[in-house]
């Protein structure tokens, strides 16, 4: 018995498959391309977002300033020095004024422990804070450096300072030197450094020269 055979029909079903082949190839190809892509777009993004993560805006004078973030661990030794640079110009800063002298002195207490309290406290019982009023004096503090031990921890500090202190007929130039330890807390508004100075001690405290205002 013969066997019927219709080359048309032949070339219509390979046809078929091989478009059926070239359909799935293209397919695949479309498949592996849109997951490259997407993969891209995740990867571009997550890069993105970390880095945005490391910037922060500081707010300055009403404008926004760009700052980068970094480990806390590279900003000890600046931080710790601005720390201690804000505590001695808050608490050292004075003016003829009861309300200056509470506010700076409010500030910088938030930097410290109940050392520096203490020695407000003194100061005003022997009415040091009543004295610069009555008199009309001003005293200032100029920083000249700050030492930062960050080899152990709590961190020691030396200050070194020149205080002015400003009377009617003359003006006084002392020399100031404390010493304290720095200790990690968290950071507020009232502490943006996120440190507490504690045993904090004057070291000298002494005239360096006396002048008389004309």
């Amino acid at each position: 018995m013969a066997t019927l055979k219709n080359p048309t029909m032949f070339r219509k079903l390979n046809n078929i498959d091989t478009a059926f082949r070239h359909v799935r190839t293209f397919t695949l190809l479309t498949v592996l391309a849109s997951a490259g892509v997407t993969a891209f777009a995740l990867y571009k993004s997550f890069a993105t977002v970390n880095r945005l993560q490391d910037k922060i805006y500081v707010l300055a004078d009403g404008k926004a300033i760009e700052a980068y973030a970094s480990d806390r661990r590279d900003n000890i030794q600046v931080e710790g020095r601005d720390h201690v640079r804000n505590f001695h110009q808050n608490f050292f800063t004075l003016d003829p004024d009861e309300k200056v002298i509470r506010q700076n002195v409010s500030k910088a207490l938030y930097l410290a422990d109940n050392t520096a309290k203490a020695v407000y406290d003194d100061l005003r019982e022997n009415g040091y804070y009543a004295g610069i009023i009555s008199g009309n004096i001003s005293q200032e503090i100029i920083i000249d450096s700050i030492r930062v031990d960050i080899g152990s921890y709590p961190y020691h500090f030396r200050c070194y300072a020149i205080q002015q202190i400003v009377r009617p007929t003359t003006t006084v130039t002392r020399l100031l030197v404390t010493e304290g330890n720095l200790r990690n807390v968290s950071r507020s508004d009232n502490n943006p450094h996120g440190f507490l100075i504690e045993r904090w001690r004057t070291v000298d405290n002494r005239d360096l020269k006396i002048e008389n205002r004309n």
